[in-house]
């Protein structure tokens, strides 16, 4: 808001020297030609007074400079001193539209010094900004006496949904920063915080360290706390902001945020650190006092062009550790790969990728938070790795090779070191009536290096493969409002025998699960360590349609069958026994009024449901919502029990701005809410209010069920403020 550049600078650059011509008294108009630094300048009369040497023009004054308009009553040019003065409802138009008004102003030579009284502006964002008086000084230090700042429309009559009153305010241009001496926050006209100094740099000016907007809070916990972040611009290429943060219950948390940007790429992180013993949900400590903290951080860096490295790091002392503190973002990606929710993942990566080939290598390492987590049977991976090279052999079709390896190490429990060398082909013809016709032949050798103490033997060689075709026959009418497509397809492909020795250790396709996504694929399982070979056939239909005005539904359906039962795949693949459960999938898009996509599994004898996952959203006139349901039969789920469970969050419009807001995560198969939220909200223009209910049912070894109570605002162009829960 840099409010003296606007009412001194832009305004009275108006009033340069001028050139002036009287043309009479009343309804006279004086003119005068200028040039890129001369001023156009009308009035009812405009004057010379040869006794003191000055320029006066009065009545419906206007004059224009590059751009820019001021208006008065009356306007005063000193010669002499060479200062210029305007009264009497003075408004200044920028180029841009927004507007800038006083009773008085007056600039010295130079635009160097001056001053308005009774000033106010509208700014950028609907914003505007009120004082009784404005200075601007020689040595850059502009100053508002009695300033009202808000970014809500001001009408007449009604106070503004928020404001901000200070008995002064500073802009020192010199270190662009501004700073306000007993600042109050109005909300509605009431006044709500109250700050005797608030200081923060010019909007316009560049990055620089300064203290942030400050944290506090109850909660059941953690007890009474204060949270001050600091932010440090090391650089223009790297800043730190530490947060430390004081508690009723437990020791003080320091935390770190950190990024710096290098010429060939960038790096930053998010830590912290205590001295505490452990605590459980009501804040009681237990145990003996020691260091605590984590680390969350991530880089990536350009080696040439196609070719880049990074890494990724997620380490934490305590298991619980992230939920005591409520330490966000542990379920970002920062690598090449993506870590499983309560497991952290470090890692070390290098990709390349050019018009015909792709290749990379990973080094992971694993963190277990959950209760069950062994970290001596966690496993060490060093290296994983993929490369592939393709070729388009035109008529012929499609060809490549790739290897790869995954070596995993454990302290306890089986190690599996593997290499693998495969190469595949395809093609695609169109044959007569329509029908589409892809051949295809995979060949890959795998070879596993083991523990015999575990495996019960000391290596494992195999050849696995697959050769078939699929053949398709799209159907396609379309019509005035409606274009329909329909495709029946069929796969048969024939694989090696006997694919998966039971003394490999499946590491890979653990939770795997043959649907729709795969059914045409030769082989069902798209990982490793295990491989569908034998004989195998799938059928399935895709039909989709599609309206003018871009509604669109589409549905997949088919099943698989085998030659023969493999004993290694269990019931939850899908792919035990010599056929498949049913499986199909279903999207209907409405634009923002309904998205929704689910996908189902039914049972091979009798249809029942086995799984069914579901997701749908909507937009429209007040309502707002988006859910997610999912339920797993006992004959399929890894824990031989029913899972189900659904999710609800959306917010409905009342009036007047009034809206209610809802939030539940049901495990329907336990009876629990693991969290659930309502709360009512306010929003209008410039600011948004919540109070929020807000309960977790969730249950993590010494934490327990938790209650909170929060309010939270925002207000435009200020930002957030408010308490966490308690």
């Amino acid at each position: 808001m840099k409010w003296s550049h606007y009412a001194l600078l832009a305004g009275f650059s108006a009033v340069l020297p001028v050139a002036a011509h009287a043309q009479g008294t009343a309804d006279a108009g004086a003119t005068a030609e200028a040039t890129d630094e001369r001023v156009v300048l009308e009035a009812d009369t405009v004057y010379e007074n040869s006794a003191d040497n000055t320029i006066i023009a009065e009545g419906n004054v206007e004059a224009l400079y590059q751009g820019r308009i001021l208006r008065a009553d009356r306007l005063i040019y000193d010669r002499t001193t060479e200062r210029a003065r305007a009264s009497g409802n003075v408004i200044i138009i920028e180029a841009d539209g927004s507007q800038q008004f006083a009773d008085e102003v007056d600039v010295g030579p130079n635009l160097s010094d001056g001053y308005a009284i009774g000033y106010s502006a509208r700014l950028e964002g609907n914003a505007s900004v009120a004082a009784k008086s404005a200075i601007r000084r020689s040595d850059g230090i502009n100053a508002m006496e009695h300033i009202v700042y808000t970014a809500c429309p001001v009408c007449e009559g009604k106070n503004p949904t928020w404001q901000i009153r200070a008995r002064r305010a500073v802009l020192d241009e010199e270190t662009q920063m501004i700073s306000y001496r007993d600042a109050v926050l109005e909300v509605g006209g009431v006044p709500v915080f109250y700050l005797p100094y608030l200081s923060h740099p010019d909007p316009n000016s560049e990055r620089r360290s300064g203290f942030l907007m400050p944290n506090a809070g109850i909660s059941t916990m953690l007890g009474t706390f204060y949270k001050q972040p600091y932010y440090w611009a090391v650089s223009d290429y790297s800043d730190l902001t530490i947060s430390p943060t004081v508690y009723e219950n437990v020791n003080p948390l320091i935390g770190v945020e950190g990024r710096k940007r290098f010429y060939s790429g960038a790096v930053s992180f998010d830590a912290s650190f205590t001295h505490e013993a452990d605590f459980d949900s009501n804040g009681t400590t237990f145990g003996e006092e020691t260091f605590r903290g984590h680390l969350y951080g991530n880089g990536l860096f350009t080696i040439k062009p196609g070719w880049k490295w990074g890494f990724g790091v997620e380490t934490q002392t305590d298991d619980l550790y992230d939920l005591r503190y409520r330490i966000s973002n542990q379920n970002a990606k920062r690598g090449l790969y993506s870590n499983q929710p309560r497991r952290l993942l470090s890692q070390l990566f290098v990709t390349g990728q050019g018009d015909s080939y792709y290749t990379d290598a990973a080094v992971l390492n694993f963190q277990g938070l959950r209760g069950e987590d062994d970290a001596s049977r966690l496993p060490q991976v060093a290296p994983l790795a993929y490369a592939e090279k393709y070729w388009d052999m035109g008529n012929l079709g499609f060809a490549s090779v790739n290897a790869s390896s995954a070596i995993l190490t454990r302290d306890v429990g089986a190690d599996s070191h593997r290499v693998s060398l495969g190469g595949d082909w395809s093609t695609m013809k169109i044959l007569p009536g329509g029908f589409t016709f892809k051949p295809f032949a995979e060949l890959r050798g795998d070879y596993y290096l083991l523990d015999e103490a575990v495996s019960g033997k000391d290596s494992v060689s195999r050849a696995v493969g697959n050769t078939g075709a699929t053949i398709a026959y799209p159907l396609i009418r379309r019509g005035k409002n409606v274009d329909l497509m329909i495709e029946p397809t069929v796969m048969a492909a024939w694989g090696f025998a006997n694919a998966n020795d039971p003394a490999i250790p499946v590491e890979d396709s653990l939770l795997y699960e043959f649907d729709e996504s795969s059914l045409f694929e030769p082989n069902g399982v798209g990982n490793f360590d295990l491989y569908e070979g034998d004989g195998k056939l799938s059928a399935g239909i895709t039909a989709r349609a599609i309206w003018k005005n871009g509604t669109e539904v589409a549905t997949t359906v088919g099943r698989r069958w085998r030659s023969r039962a493999d004993p290694n795949f269990d019931v939850a693949s899908n792919l035990n026994g010599t056929s498949s459960d049913w499986v199909a999938s279903t999207s209907l898009k409405m634009g923002s009024a309904l998205q929704l996509n689910s996908r189902v599994r039914l049972n091979e004898d009798d249809l029942s449901l086995s799984r069914l996952d579901m997701r749908a959203s909507t937009s429209f006139n007040r309502f707002r919502a988006v859910g997610q349901y999912y339920k797993i039969d006992p004959r399929i789920s890894p824990a031989g029990t029913s899972d189900e469970g659904i999710y609800l969050r959306g917010e409905i419009d009342i009036a007047g701005g009034y809206s209610v807001i809802f939030s539940q995560l049901r495990d329907i198969s336990r009876n629990v809410d693991t969290r659930q939220e309502l709360g009512i909200a306010y929003t209008d223009d410039c600011a948004r209010f919540e109070i929020i209910y807000d309960r977790s049912e969730v249950r993590d070894r010494t934490l327990g069920p938790q209650e909170s109570f929060q309010i939270r605002f925002s207000l435009l162009s200020l930002g957030n403020f408010g308490s966490n829960g308690f």
